[in-house]
């Protein structure tokens, strides 16, 4: 395994933890308490601290990882970021350290695609094979659930949920969680029906896509209150692994389902 490849204009903390095969490229800052995992590049101009990254990451110019919250109560206490492995993480992209008031730490997952300017601010959860695209922006304590995709110029209010494998539409405002397997989109995004097509290039066989339509139609277009309409699904439809999913997101919620 090669060893490290750092530029001599770079800048890294002797508290650094670097594995082989890192390459640091020209004019970034590298804080005492950062780990970067093998293989991961940092291109140009890349400032990070307090923060563990895993292997095989790329993160381009100009990003900053693990800076302070945009949070008033935050006061200098020991809170961080994790990023896991084979993400893409491009230019402008901000990652803000956790604030106190969750469990400390700001979280990304394993093989996402976080496009230019993108802000994923502080105690976000965003987990695996994650599309975000340029300059969406999410507030603090948002979680991302797995596949799903977000489009560009939208703005997630914080403490908002997405599920996964739902899909949301460029220049949208969410301030609702969006349940999964869904499409939204609009300024205060409505729904537009499950994420067909994207269930269909994850290989989501017919029958399942069959039930989650089922599922979709009793909480949304049957006019029952939401505890009915979910006792409904539970006794009417297949409980295959994704309705259950879809059942247990509704049940959890507490911002109020966008619609």
């Amino acid at each position: 395994m090669a060893k490290p490849a750092i530029h001599p204009t770079a800048i890294v903390s002797e508290g650094a933890v670097i594995a082989d095969g890192v390459e640091i490229g020209p004019f970034c800052l590298v804080g005492e308490n950062v780990s970067l995992g093998k293989n991961t590049k940092l291109f140009s101009h890349v400032v990070i601290e307090e923060t563990v990254v895993g292997s095989d990451c790329s993160i381009f110019p100009f990003t900053s990882i693990g800076l302070q919250p945009q949070d008033m109560k935050y006061n200098g206490e020991k809170t961080g970021v994790t990023i896991g492995n084979n993400n893409i993480i491009r230019e402008y992209v901000t990652i803000h350290r956790a604030s106190v008031d969750g469990n400390k730490l700001t979280k990304l997952g394993n093989d996402n695609f976080i496009m230019a300017y993108a802000h994923i601010a502080h105690d976000c959860n965003i987990g695996n094979n994650i599309i975000i695209a340029n300059a969406t922006t999410f507030g603090g304590h948002c979680t991302v659930e797995d596949f799903a995709f977000i489009g560009g110029l939208v703005a997630v209010h914080q403490f908002v949920s997405v599920g996964r494998y739902s899909m949301i539409g460029g220049f949208s405002a969410i301030n609702k969680d969006i349940p999964p397997y869904t499409t939204a989109s609009n300024d205060r995004a409505k729904l537009y029906g499950l994420n067909t097509i994207g269930l269909k290039r994850r290989n989501f066989d017919d029958e399942t896509i069959q039930d989650l339509k089922k599922a979709y139609k009793l909480l949304f277009r049957s006019k029952l209150p939401m505890k009915d309409a979910i006792e409904s699904i539970k006794k009417e439809v297949r409980q295959c692994d994704a309705v259950k999913n879809f059942i247990s997101f509704a049940e959890k919620n507490k911002r109020g389902l966008c619609r």
